[in-house]
C-alpha cells in the first residue's frame, strides 16, 4: 500500500464514518456493481477505526473527560453503598445511558451477525436501506427541536437509541443518521441527539476494532509500512473531526435533508444498476 492510498483510505474512512450516508452501504455497492475489492489489511482497518475514535475525543473532549471522572466517582459511591445517584450529575447520567445503549447494540450484533453478513452480498438490500436512511434523515430534519437535556435521559431512551444503532449494522443504514433520528424522536434537543449519537459510538468503534484485531495474524510489518498506516490513521482523525463539525452545523441549521437527497439518489441508482447488470 502506497502513502497516497493510505491517505485516500483515511480520508474516506473519516468522512463516511460520521456523515449519515452509510459507509458500509457504499462499500457494498462498489464491490458488487464495480467489482472493486479493496484489501487494506486488518491491522490498517483497526488503525483507521482508532483514527475516527480520536475524532470523537477531539470534538467532545470536555464531555468525555467529565464522564471519565464521573465513572471513578460513581464507582467510589457504589463501593460506599451510596448507589449510582444518577440525578446528581448530568455527565453521570450520560455515562450510564451510553453504557445502557451499548447493551441492545451488542446483543443485536451477536444474535443477528450472520443475517447482517448476508446483506453485504445483496445490492438490492443495500439500495433499499439507503432509501430508508434518506427517509429517516428527511423526517429527522422536520422534527421540532426537543427539550431534553443530559440529566433527563431515561433508560427507555437509551435502549431505543441503542436498538437503532444495532440495526445500523445493516449496510445502507447510517449509524449516525439513525441514532440522531432516534434521539430526536425521543425528545432530545438537536445538540444532545448529536452529542449522544457520537459519544455512544465510542464503545461500538472500540468493539469493532477489537473484533477485527482478533483476526490479525500478527504478520511482521516494516517501519516504513507502519509510517504509511499511521499517516492514514492521522488523516482519518482529521477528516473525521471535520465531518462531525460539518454535520453538527448542518443539523443546527435544519439542513439534514441534503443527505436525504443524496441517499435517495444513490439508493435508486443502485436498484436500477442492479437490475441492468442482472
Amino acid at each position: 500500500m502506497s502513502l497516497l492510498q493510505s491517505i485516500i483510505m483515511g480520508l474516506v474512512q473519516g468522512l463516511t464514518e460520521f456523515l449519515p450516508v452509510s459507509s458500509s452501504g457504499h462499500l457494498v455497492l462498489a464491490n458488487n456493481l464495480l467489482g472493486m475489492q479493496p484489501d487494506t489489511g486488518i491491522l490498517f482497518e483497526v488503525m483507521l477505526h482508532l483514527g475516527t475514535l480520536v475524532s470523537i475525543i477531539i470534538v467532545y473532549n470536555k464531555d468525555i473527560y467529565k464522564m471519565v471522572i464521573e465513572f471513578f466517582v460513581m464507582s467510589r459511591d457504589i463501593l460506599k453503598g451510596k448507589g449510582a445517584l444518577l440525578k446528581s450529575n448530568p455527565y453521570r447520567v450520560m455515562l450510564v445511558m451510553v453504557l445502557m445503549a451499548t447493551i441492545p447494540t451488542g446483543l443485536i450484533g451477536v444474535l443477528f451477525n450472520d443475517l447482517f453478513e448476508q446483506a453485504f452480498s445483496s445490492t438490492q438490500v443495500v439500495s433499499v436501506m439507503l432509501l430508508v436512511t434518506g427517509t429517516l434523515l428527511y423526517i429527522a430534519n422536520k422534527l421540532e427541536n426537543g427539550v431534553k437535556g443530559p440529566a433527563r435521559i431515561r433508560v427507555s431512551d437509551a435502549i431505543v437509541i441503542g436498538l437503532f444503532q444495532g440495526f445500523a449494522i445493516t449496510p445502507g443504514i447510517s449509524r449516525s443518521g439513525s441514532t440522531i433520528f432516534a434521539g430526536l424522536m425521543r425528545g432530545f434537543s438537536r445538540e444532545l441527539a448529536t452529542r449522544f449519537s457520537f459519544i455512544m459510538s465510542i464503545p461500538a468503534i472500540l468493539g469493532a476494532a477489537v473484533m477485527e484485531f482478533s483476526n490479525y495474524s500478527g504478520a511482521a510489518i516494516t517501519s516504513g509500512q507502519l509510517a504509511v498506516m499511521l499517516a492514514g490513521m492521522a488523516v482519518a482523525a482529521v477528516a473525521g473531526t471535520i465531518a462531525i463539525k460539518f454535520l453538527i452545523g448542518l443539523l443546527n441549521k435544519g439542513r439534514l435533508h441534503y443527505f436525504s437527497y443524496y441517499c435517495w439518489i444513490v439508493g435508486l441508482t443502485g436498484l436500477i444498476a442492479g437490475l441492468i447488470i442482472r
